[in-house]
């Protein structure tokens, strides 16, 4: 592949591109490696897997497309892309589901080889779209992918299936060359990927040297784009997947503060990925089990914590409802355990590859007594290793249980992480319970004065024997107690620890650059990108808004209260019913709005736009263009 000055080139800010066909085409790889070279080139960027339910969908049928959509640019970038410039559909079920994500003038690049009478049939096409006019709207390039790709690996000993599969590289190739994506990073992985059979390395680098020398050689593409590198602050930066950065955070803290980590975990989507990456690094005295179910895990982990490990269970929705007793039993022998919950759509399985944020009322309150417990979320992929760390800090310094929430939009979207320097990570004494002086006796529930939080005692330890379990123990003596006064103690003194922890996180920070806004746009986990990107456009808009994100929602930050007051109106984005909301306007007697969507997405900043312009009116300054809709793409 060589470079040549035969094509003219257009430089573009940003783009989104969205890769679509059925779950055996490739399309996750595929957008992958196109993300790797364009994390490569500089750029910053932000993907969006969407994967199917289904396991194994009949193939051409609407219910087995898998896409992955790619926004990049030369500037920073917050979300996916509400809609795509450009469309790559490897047959007529990825063209139906997904033209809807296409902006109109967007471009479409189609696999004409599988526009079958068949394949028409399947998805409910009467005409091929390929041949009326109702792709008028859009810049179509049909192409016979397949044929084209067995074409160029006629002379090698690939077979015939294998060469049709390696389209996926055709196209690959041609994006790489339309892009102007550097391309020695995919070879170097086709090379590492196939190693064990010769064969399909030389198919594949065939298939994606033809797509690259294809489009060089076409008539059909008249122009080819450059998008420039983003300006990042200086330091070393690798693409990374929210369940890679979750997994990787938590083997930071557990070396951060001197604990073996252990994962119980059952798999269930999306959670599996970080049982698999945890897996990896024995070598770092990680420990992973894999339990025959969700209870298993969880106890297992809560038995590590027992044993003076880092006690670490991993799962979605379903696997929170069974996990309940047990995050109760933690609570009551006030032990170290971080749940991870990587939320997705319910209730029941639901739609298991898709987003949503309904989980935060279900791990507040979800479980029998007064059992509080912390909350922190994370906000994006890359965050997903700062909040592994934070809380791993909060549940070893206040011996309780900590949820961690991410989501399958951060689970599996990726974007560019600084990767931190090791010295300057957090560092956390877990002071584990020593011995006491001759003649006094080991008091198991004894608190310290400021987190209130009881000695970890090591069992086998001599002078540290105890009793713990999940009948209710008397304060200091951690005897068995059945005193109405005592244990009315125990709730509020375990109550007391969580709601202590407001004074070791820092203060909910206001981005409000005049200070005079009226409009607080508040928001929780993964809707940071979204609500930040609308924000963005809101104030270019001429709208005045402020704008905060929460990370710790149990306890909330202390000033929570004050900022809520400070403005005349409060809207709260979240991919559910409201329950933040709830708990704001309960808590704090303000009138929030609710702006709430669970389609299994992200939510558009564009929807977002507009429910901010509804609230607030323009303070100034000109109107533009929003570069979403039929205008473009989205921020």
């Amino acid at each position: 592949m060589t470079e040549t000055a035969t094509t003219p080139v257009e430089r573009l800010d940003a783009v989104v591109i969205r890769f679509a066909g059925d779950s055996g085409d490739g399309m996750q790889l595929t957008g992958d490696r196109f993300t790797s070279e364009t994390a490569e080139l500089g750029n910053d960027l932000s993907t969006l897997p969407d994967f199917p339910a289904e396991i194994r969908a009949p193939a051409g049928t609407l219910p087995g497309v898998s896409a992955f959509q790619l926004h990049f640019g030369d500037h920073s970038v917050l979300t996916p892309g509400d809609h795509a410039d450009v469309l790559v559909a490897m047959n007529p079920a990825a063209l139906k589901s997904n033209l809807g994500q296409l902006r109109r003038g967007g471009t479409i690049i189609v696999n004409s080889d599988e526009f079958t009478a068949r394949n028409l049939k399947k998805v409910g096409y009467a005409v091929n779209p390929l041949e009326d006019e109702s792709l008028s709207s859009y810049d179509v390039h049909s192409l016979a992918l397949t044929s084209l790709t067995v074409k160029a690996l006629e002379d090698l000993e690939v077979g015939r299936k294998d060469a049709e599969r390696a389209k996926n590289m055709f196209a690959l190739g041609l994006l790489s060359w339309l892009y102007s994506r550097p391309t020695h990073s995919t070879v170097e992985y086709i090379e590492q990927r196939f190693a064990k059979r010769p064969e399909l390395v030389e198919g594949n680098l065939a298939a994606f040297k033809a797509g690259w020398n294809y489009g060089e050689t076409t008539e059909g593409f008249v122009v080819r784009y450059e998008i420039g590198p983003a300006p990042m602050p200086p330091g070393t930066y690798r693409t990374v997947h929210g369940n890679t950065a979750l997994a990787w955070g938590l083997i930071a803290a557990a070396r951060q503060c001197g604990l073996p980590l252990f994962l119980g975990s059952y798999p269930i989507t999306p959670a599996s990925d970080v049982l698999h990456e945890l897996s990896k690094y024995k070598e770092f005295g990680v420990i992973t089990f894999q339990a025959e179910d969700e209870i298993a895990g969880v106890g297992a982990a809560l038995g590590a914590s027992f044993g003076g490990a880092l006690g670490v269970t991993t799962t979605s929705g379903p696997g929170i409802d069974l996990k309940a007793e047990t995050v109760g039993l933690a609570v009551t022998m006030e032990l170290p355990l971080v749940i991870c919950d990587v939320q997705r759509a319910g209730p029941s399985t639901g739609m298991p590859t898709k987003t949503e944020q309904a989980d935060l009322l279900a791990v507040m309150f979800g479980r029998h007594g007064e059992a509080p417990v912390a909350v922190i979320a994370a906000r994006s992929p890359a965050d997903c290793f700062d909040a592994a760390i934070e809380a791993v800090r909060i549940a070893t310094t206040y011996r309780t249980p900590v949820y961690l929430l991410s989501d399958a939009y951060l689970a599996n979207g990726s974007e560019p992480w600084l990767i931190p320097d090791v010295e300057a990570l957090p560092t956390f004494d877990v002071g584990f319970a020593k011995p006491p002086a001759a003649g006094e006796t080991f008091a198991p529930y004894s608190r310290d004065p400021e987190t209130l939080a009881r000695p970890w005692a090591i069992p086998g330890t001599p002078g540290l024997e105890h009793r713990i379990g999940g009948i209710e123990k008397a304060n200091g003596s951690g005897d068995i107690s059945y005193d109405p006064a005592n244990h009315d103690a125990m709730v509020r003194l375990r109550q007391a620890k969580i709601d202590g922890i407001a004074r070791a996180i820092p203060q909910l920070e206001v981005d409000d650059p005049d200070g005079d806004a009226s409009l607080l746009v508040l928001g929780w986990g993964s809707t940071y990108g979204p609500i930040a990107a609308a924000v963005r456009a809101a104030r270019a808009a001429g709208h005045t808004v402020a704008r905060a994100h929460l990370r710790h929602l149990n306890p909330l930050p202390s000033n929570t209260g004050d900022v809520l007051k400070r403005y005349e109106q409060v809207l709260v984005p979240e991919l559910n019913l409201g329950h933040l909301a709830m708990l704001l306007r309960s808590r704090f007697l303000v009138d929030v709005a609710s702006y709430t969507a669970l389609r299994g997405l992200p939510f558009r900043s564009e929807e977002l736009l507009e429910a901010i312009a509804s609230m607030v009116p323009k303070t100034g300054g000109a109107v533009v263009a929003q570069r979403t809709g039929e205008e473009g793409e989205a921020s």
